[in-house]
C-alpha cells in the first residue's frame, strides 16, 4: 500500500520536475523501502521534504518587492528553518536599506501562529482596539507603533518594521497581494 502511494505521488509530478533532485530522492526512498531499508527510506523522504520546503521558500521570497531606487535589498530565506518553533510553515524576509532608513519585510505562510491570528484580522473591532488600521491597496494592515501587519487570504502574514510607515508603504504597495494570497494553493 505504501509503495503504491509513493509511486502515485511520483507519477503525479509534472514531467519537467521528474529529473530533479526531489524525484531522484523520492525514487531512492522507494528503492530503499522495496529493499526493506525503512530507516534509509525515511531519511530520503525527510531529505525530499527539505528540498521541497526550500523550493516553496524560494517561491515565497519571490513576492518580496525589489528595493526602491537608491536602496538595497538583502533577502533571507533561512528563516524557514526556524519556522519549526511555530509549528512549521514557510517564511522569507528582506531587509531594505536606504541612505536614511532600514526596515524589514517578513512573509510567513501556512503557520499555526498565522492561523491563530486570522480571527483578530477578520474582526475590525478587535483590529481597531489593537492599533490603527491602514489600507495598502485593498488589504487591511494594523499599525502598532510603526510596525505594520497584514493577513492576506487568511494564511499569509506580511509584516514591515524598522522605519517610518511612510517609508515602508511604497514597498508594501509593490507586493502582488493577489498572487501572494494564492501562494502554495
Amino acid at each position: 500500500m505504501k509503495r503504491i502511494f509513493l509511486s502515485a505521488a511520483l507519477t503525479a509530478l509534472p514531467l519537467s520536475a521528474q529529473a530533479d533532485d526531489v524525484t531522484d530522492t523520492l525514487k531512492s526512498a522507494i528503492e530503499a523501502y522495496e529493499a526493506g531499508d525503512v530507516q534509509y527510506a525515511l531519511e530520503e523522504i525527510a531529505f525530499a521534504r527539505q528540498l521541497l520546503q526550500a523550493m516553496k521558500t524560494e517561491g515565497l521570497a519571490g513576492f518580496l518587492p525589489p528595493p526602491p531606487e537608491g536602496w538595497s535589498r538583502e533577502v533571507n530565506t533561512e528563516m524557514s528553518a526556524g519556522m519549526a518553533m511555530f509549528g512549521g510553515g514557510t517564511g522569507a524576509e528582506a531587509e531594505y536599506t536606504g541612505a536614511e532608513a532600514r526596515f524589514t519585510v517578513t512573509l510567513m505562510a501556512d503557520t499555526p501562529m498565522v492561523a491563530a491570528m486570522a480571527g483578530m484580522f477578520a474582526n475590525p473591532m478587535i483590529m481597531a482596539a489593537s492599533g490603527r488600521i491602514i489600507r495598502v491597496g485593498r488589504q487591511k494592515f494594523l499599525d502598532q507603533d510603526g510596525e505594520l501587519t497584514g493577513l492576506i487570504n487568511g494564511r499569509v502574514l506580511v509584516q514591515a518594521s524598522g522605519a517610518d510607515v511612510a517609508v515602508m508603504l511604497p514597498v508594501l504597495e509593490a507586493i502582488d497581494f493577489e498572487g501572494l494570497g494564492a501562494f502554495g494553493l
